[in-house]
């Protein structure tokens, strides 16, 4: 029986990214491909879209035409495109006008604090589900108290993380690691420390750059 080759992949990505989620959605497609030949060793790094957001968020279609410039009706076709998109690797996105954007620097604390307990990754795809399909709050501390006790973490513990900000220059060191290694954008996954896809590639580009990490190993 052949060993199975180690793999790890870094996913610079927020909660609030919609493209972060189908991104893993589509790498997870990909790495089906390879069972039975690969052992994944998933990380999941801090990056904050909008560091300076206000505490009660910002009305998603108003921060889109104040960003970028986008009409009403660009913003809805974008929208439709990502549920259209959700859909197809199951996975629900539930916009509506009232909907919003968030700072989400306390859930990336909370994410790092989660890592060490070996439930980062359960609570990272639980945030990204309470935030864009039960359209829920991450900047609320209520909202991950309540989320990381459902993956299983200690919810007097991830409030006492929450409050007194133990692993603040923690995130902050790790975001500027990411950033001074390049990386403006996300989600950005990074194959073995080495090999940086941008975006949220279809399956196949993924599937070709995890090949070419086995090649380039052999």
């Amino acid at each position: 029986m052949s060993k199975l080759r180690n793999i790890r992949i870094d996913i610079v990505s927020d909660v609030v990214c919609p493209w972060c989620i189908i991104g893993y959605r589509r790498l997870e497609e990909a790495l089906g491909a390879f069972e039975g030949k690969i052992n994944v060793e998933l990380y999941w790094q801090p990056f904050q879209i909008n560091p300076d957001m206000q505490s009660d968020g910002e009305n998603l279609g108003e921060h889109l035409a104040k960003k970028y410039g986008l009409t009403s009706e660009q913003s809805q076709a974008n929208r439709e495109n990502l549920i259209q998109i959700g859909e197809s690797l199951g996975f629900t996105f539930n916009f509506t006008p009232e909907f919003k954007i968030y700072n989400t620097f306390k859930a990336h604390q909370l994410l790092h604090w989660a890592a060490k307990q070996g439930r980062q990754h359960a609570l990272k795809l639980a945030l990204f589900n309470a935030y864009f399909t039960e359209q829920k709050d991450p900047s609320d501390i209520e909202l991950l108290v309540t989320t990381a006790m459902q993956v299983g973490l200690d919810g007097e513990e991830a409030r006492a993380v929450l409050t007194d900000e133990r692993f603040t220059d923690d995130v902050k060191m790790n975001q500027q690691t990411w950033t001074n290694s390049g990386i403006q954008s996300v989600p950005s996954i990074v194959l073995d420390q080495k090999y940086l896809i941008s975006g949220a590639q279809d399956p196949e580009t993924f599937i070709q750059s995890i090949q070419q990490v086995l090649d380039d190993a052999s």
